[in-house]
């Protein structure tokens, strides 16, 4: 989640509707200009007894963004209510790496021009994390949920906003404080060319979001045995908040642009205002009536535009618009598949053959047929029944097919002369084999485990 460093007092005022729309707009950019942005989150765990180490215990969350300092990261500081100065993120040469509400650490990396360069960055990240871990005792696990850990088991990292989520959570949806505190996922974020651009990608996006979800599937365990799900973080995106989540079937919807998506987001409860170094709990109050100075929190008071970025920053579909287009489907997982999810992406979204392709495949689907597909795949995964027959399975060969040929189109070779398809191949086993990363797991641990899932931390980063 974003990282506050900085009061709205000098921001200024929104007074009209154009500035609403400024963040859109003003994210259109030429095709030379797209660039890549990969976000993935790590669970964090004590080598010795796999417990989940608090922010300031000695080789804790804190130490470990400390100790970051030697590869060149400087840290980002946040005053709690009780004046205790908290690093909350490092800024450096890669990015930000930020802790999110139980500990999981993520790194937002740097926007970059080709995958070589975004899968390079993940190396340098995961390279400095462990050698920092192991010092500390300390170990990175790549899955998209805690597998052993209750709710009561987790720290609660002290960071403003998350205090006011946590509270709110429960209110809403009754997976709510599972999402925030024991799940992990990778994202990709990706430009646009206009808003006619960006709403075909959008599309597409949220259409294939399910398959994306079902290719990267790796959270098949609750509290220590398997909960039949394979991708148990995307379940829990279903009952988290109806109100900021889901597949947006305006979207879809002739005429959608960048006013809708204004529309929609006005729409969206808050959760705070940031004033004075400190988070205001607004949690279920109306930007709307924050537009016309009526917030009980900051009675006449006039929103600020970055008030508005934070808002944006608070609604959580499938695929989100800020200033680009956030791709969220994915369960966390290991290097490969970091790698493997903006190379899915940017196959299909960066090249306009590819892109029109792939919009051929699902252009006809209904509201209701993209939203069966959404809830069966955190079960099923690949073998999810698709619009017009048939499993997902096939369809994720086609799809990836169309994502190899968008790569070749884009000509960007590493040093070596090789092209970008190459972040494809875990993707393409995956399909070959109809085992998605849950399964695999799930077979360890009927298999050579014997019911043990502790045996996963062997397997971290």
């Amino acid at each position: 989640m974003s990282t506050r460093e900085t009061s709205a007092a000098a921001d200024p005022v929104i007074e009209s509707r154009a500035q609403l729309l400024a963040p859109f707009e003003n994210g259109a950019k030429p095709p030379e200009q797209w660039r890549i942005g990969t976000e993935h989150e790590k669970l964090v765990f004590r080598t010795a007894d796999h417990g989940a180490p608090t922010y300031g215990e000695p080789g804790g969350i804190r130490d470990i963004l400390l100790n970051l300092r030697e590869f060149g990261w400087e840290p980002v500081e946040e005053t709690g209510p009780d004046g205790t100065v908290n690093v909350i993120a490092m800024r450096g040469p890669d990015g930000t790496v930020s802790l999110e509400p139980a500990g999981q650490l993520e790194l937002s990396g740097r926007p970059l021009e080709t995958l070589h360069e975004t899968c390079a960055e993940a190396g340098r990240h995961l390279d400095q994390v462990k050698a920092i871990g192991q010092r500390l005792g300390v170990g990175f696990l790549g899955l998209g949920m805690w597998p052993d850990k209750t709710r009561g088991e987790l720290p609660v990292m002290p960071k403003g906003r998350y205090a006011i989520m946590l509270r709110h959570m429960p209110k809403v949806g009754s997976l709510g404080l599972d999402m925030m505190l024991r799940t992990c996922t990778i994202q990709v974020n990706l430009d646009y060319g206009s808003e006619a651009d960006m709403v075909q990608k959008f599309r597409v996006g949220l259409a294939l979001q399910p398959l994306a979800t079902a290719l990267f599937a790796n959270s098949p365990f609750l509290e220590g045995r398997p909960n039949g799900f394979l991708s148990y973080r995307s379940h829990i995106w279903s009952d988290t908040d109806p109100h900021r989540t889901g597949m947006l079937p305006f979207v879809f919807e002739d005429g959608f642009g960048y006013e809708r998506y204004v529309d929609y987001m006005l729409d969206v409860p808050m959760y705070f205002v940031f004033r004075d170094g400190r988070y205001l709990d607004a949690a279920g109050l109306s930007f709307r009536d924050f537009l016309a100075g009526r917030l009980p929190v900051l009675p006449g008071e006039l929103p600020r535009e970055s008030d508005w970025i934070d808002h944006l920053s608070t609604a959580f579909p499938e695929v989100r618009l800020k200033s680009f287009l956030e791709m969220r489907g994915a369960d966390g997982g290991p290097w490969s598949r970091i790698c493997a999810l903006p190379a899915f992406w940017v196959g299909l979204l960066y090249d306009s053959s590819a892109c029109d392709a792939a919009w051929d495949l699902v252009k006809h689907w209904t509201v209701e047929e993209r939203e069966a597909l959404r809830m069966a795949v955190p079960r099923l995964a690949l073998d999810a029944p698709v619009p017009g027959g048939g499993t997902l399975r096939p369809l994720a060969a086609r799809v990836l097919e169309i994502a190899r040929a968008g790569l070749t189109a884009r000509r960007r070779l590493n040093a070596s002369g090789d092209n970008e398809t190459g972040f494809l191949d875990t993707l393409h086993q995956i399909v070959e084999s109809g085992k998605v990363p849950a399964r695999t797991l799930l077979d360890r641990y009927h298999g050579e485990w014997e019911g043990d899932v502790s045996r996963v931390y062997r397997d971290s980063f």
